[in-house]
Formats: structure tokens, C-alpha cells, sequence
């Protein structure tokens, strides 16, 4: 019964351990298109019982507020997470 528990928590300390270099990418990834540019959001829609319907929002990092270089940003957030350099180059928005 014991082994059978063991196992769940045993997946779970895995799963919490440092990202690989192509996740820390990733994450590093969105937090520098952030730094690009404020993130803005629009709906529009309709709905039988309610009528038309409209929302917005915008959505700004503290690195764009900063003006920190995106690029930047990307590198010295791989290598915080990883402690090593990127493994690629950033896929900024243009």
C-alpha cells in the first residue's frame, strides 16, 4: 500500500524541480514580448438573454514600465532560471 502512495508524491517532486532550458525559453519568452508592448484585450459578443456585450482590458509589465530592452529581459531570465545562457535566440514579436 505504501509503494502505491509513494509513487504520486514522488511524481509531484519531480515535476517541482528546475525547468529544462527550453521551458525557461518559453516563459522567458512571454515575460520579454511583455516587455515589448502593453497587452491589450477586446470582446465582443452577443448572447440571447443578455443582448450585446463588450469588454476590455490592458495588461502592462513592469519591464515595459521600466523600458528594459526585451531581449534582455529574455536573456537574464534564462539564465536566472537555469543558470546557464539561452539555448536559442528569442521569438520576439516583430
Amino acid at each position: 500500500m505504501m509503494r502505491y502512495l509513494a509513487l504520486p508524491f514522488m511524481l509531484l517532486l519531480a515535476s517541482c524541480g528546475p525547468p529544462t532550458p527550453e521551458q525557461a525559453a518559453q516563459r522567458c519568452e512571454e515575460r520579454a514580448q511583455a516587455a515589448q508592448a502593453p497587452n491589450v484585450g477586446i470582446t465582443l459578443g452577443a448572447s440571447s438573454d443578455g443582448g450585446p456585450f463588450a469588454s476590455a482590458s490592458i495588461g502592462v509589465s513592469g519591464d515595459f514600465l521600466r523600458g528594459r530592452d526585451p531581449l534582455e529581459v529574455y536573456e537574464s531570465c534564462v539564465f536566472e532560471l537555469t543558470g546557464q545562457p539561452p539555448i536559442r535566440p528569442a521569438r520576439l514579436r516583430s
